[in-house]
């Protein structure tokens, strides 16, 4: 599966795209000014993503990715 088609899949089953997560990542405190804060870890936020949004580790990682500045 494409990046694009978890982003697509993650759009579709939460209706939020990357640009609506990293607003509630900040409003979490897992994200400041864009950016990931450094002391955050990867479960922490997969683990957010997974309890809050039931998405499954592998749409969680494309999230976090995205946090990561990784992909668009």
């Amino acid at each position: 599966m494409s990046f694009q088609a978890y982003i697509d899949n993650i759009k579709a089953k939460t209706g939020k795209s990357p640009e609506d997560f990293k607003k509630l990542a900040e409003a979490k405190g897992f994200m400041e000014n864009g950016a990931l804060v450094k002391t955050v870890k990867a479960t922490e936020v997969t683990n957010w993503l997974k309890e809050e949004f039931e998405l499954g580790h592998g749409h969680a990682m494309a999230i976090y990715a995205t946090f990561k500045g990784k992909k668009s």
